[in-house]
């Protein structure tokens, strides 16, 4: 794991692959200044010719991604810090929908928040049976709302209703899959490391240009996602100045 406090970003292209990596030492959280690296990577590659498919993980064997930094949430003074703070996943998601290429998600370990966002905006996702999810947001008085339309995207209404509404359980891996936010389970990391690999190779023997075509079939009806993550990123930023949040966040405050 990187030791890093702002984090690491690292893409590594082979065989037509771009494998993009991310961590952070915080259970590969994200501080405002990864997720703008995220956010330009993405866009960088998906303009790669010699790049015809993206894998995207997280470092280690624990944690896949625990959402936005704490440290930054509770430095949050005024609306428009509040707002570039929450725009920072919805940025990151609109770049994953318009990138241009298909994204395979290599959850390996717990999600949390904008975490989940991020599994929910990959076109298909393999993980391990310790891919548990939640969705916390409820608890320090804020909610999902930045990530909310790439989770319903692939889950639907009702568990997006029961993942939000129980805020404090855990929802399992087989459980995501049920719901289609995971294609596969795998029982441990290895089995994982090799199917992903498999599936991105033959993946990327594929006509490129259809992969390129299936992309925006895929993400068909979600055009207006740049204004709308934008609006939800405000709402977010509002509620966490409310005095429900700042008594919420004391806990946290180092």
């Amino acid at each position: 794991m990187t030791a890093r406090q702002n984090g690491s970003l690292y893409t590594h292209i082979e065989n037509k692959i771009a494998t993009i990596e991310f961590g952070h030492p915080a259970s590969n959280s994200f501080p405002s200044e990864l997720l703008k690296r995220l956010q330009k990577e993405l866009l960088l590659v998906g303009k790669k010719k010699e790049v015809a498919v993206i894998v995207l993980k997280s470092e280690g064997d624990r944690a896949f991604c625990a959402g936005a930094s704490f440290d930054e949430l509770v430095t949050i003074s005024n609306l428009e810090e509040g707002k570039r703070f929450f725009s920072g996943f919805a940025n990151v998601i609109n770049a994953m929908r318009t990138c241009g290429k298909l994204i395979i998600g290599k959850v390996q370990g717990k999600a949390v928040g904008g975490g989940v966002g991020l599994a929910a905006a990959c076109d298909y996702v393999l993980a391990t049976e310790h891919a548990s999810i939640k969705l916390s947001e409820f608890t320090i008085g804020i909610g999902p709302f930045v990530i909310e339309p790439a989770v319903s995207r692939k889950v639907g209404i009702a568990a997006t209703a029961a993942l939000t509404l129980e805020a404090t359980s855990w929802k399992t891996a087989y459980w995501a899959k049920e719901k289609g936010l995971f294609a596969k389970v795998y029982e441990t990391q290895k089995e994982l490391n090799n199917e992903v690999e498999i599936f991105a190779e033959k993946l990327a023997s594929y006509n490129p240009e259809a992969l390129s075509e299936m992309k925006k079939v895929l993400w068909k009806g979600t055009e207006n996602w740049n204004d709308l993550l934008a609006e939800r990123a405000a709402i977010t930023g509002e509620l966490v100045l409310s005095d429900f949040t700042k008594n919420a966040l004391v806990k946290f405050k180092k």
